[in-house]
């Protein structure tokens, strides 16, 4: 009787540790080139030593693994970095074509029911820390926005942004673009933090794979 119980069990995490593996394998080829062109740099969001915790292979088998953030896209991807480099959390990796120093290539693109704990943990403040490292480029979204639809505008997907608070950008802006994050929240009343809102709508789009409408993430 044990034994019938026994071999399945082992079966199963068998068949996990060798899906997980063939996974990687058929999307290396067909993901990793099209991430490469897509992001030069991304942020390490965890660093696993002994692989993804869905691999279930013996330790002996499996390779550091390092899940990161692709700084322009926003691509989720998994990395296999060079031996005797152990890359820390928040680090900025170059990930685009030629030598690189820490990462020795790009494994496949990352779903993000697939990060760890951590990782989710630490997406929304890498997410952050991009938006207010290029705050001239994000605050174009305040600058750029245009209707969707005729009673849908692009303000009106981003978090904590009422009607209220959308015809009091639209109308401040007719008197002259939003230089800074700063100048933004001077010039409307009641709107604060603007690079928590990016970050947070850049998150919900990576979250929800199916969201209708995009304003950062592929």
């Amino acid at each position: 009787m044990s034994e019938v119980l026994v071999e399945p069990i082992l079966g199963e995490e068998w068949m996990k540790g060798y899906e997980y593996e063939k996974k990687s394998r058929i999307e290396k080829e067909r993901v990793s080139e099209r991430v490469k062109t897509r992001e030069t740099y991304a942020r390490v969001l965890d660093y696993l030593p002994y692989g993804h915790p869905d691999d279930s292979r013996p330790v002996y088998q499996k390779k550091p693994l390092v899940q990161a953030v692709g700084e322009d896209k926003f691509v989720l991807m998994e990395l296999s970095p060079k031996k005797n480099k152990i890359p820390v959390m928040y680090e900025r990796v170059y990930i685009g074509e030629g030598e690189r120093e820490v990462i020795d290539h790009v494994i496949r693109r990352a779903r993000y029911k697939e990060l760890t704990p951590t990782a989710k943990v630490e997406l929304p403040y890498v997410l952050e820390m991009l938006v207010k490292e290029d705050e001239e480029r994000f605050i174009q979204a305040f600058n750029e926005a245009k209707p969707i639809t005729t009673r849908l505008h692009t303000l009106d997907l981003l978090p904590g942004i009422g009607k209220k608070l959308m015809w009091a950008i639209l109308e401040e802006r007719k008197k002259g673009e939003f230089s800074t994050f700063e100048d933004l929240t001077k010039r409307v009343k009641g709107l604060h933090h603007p690079e928590k809102i990016l970050a947070k709508r850049i998150e919900e789009e990576i979250v929800e794979e199916n969201i209708k409408y995009k304003m950062f993430a592929p």
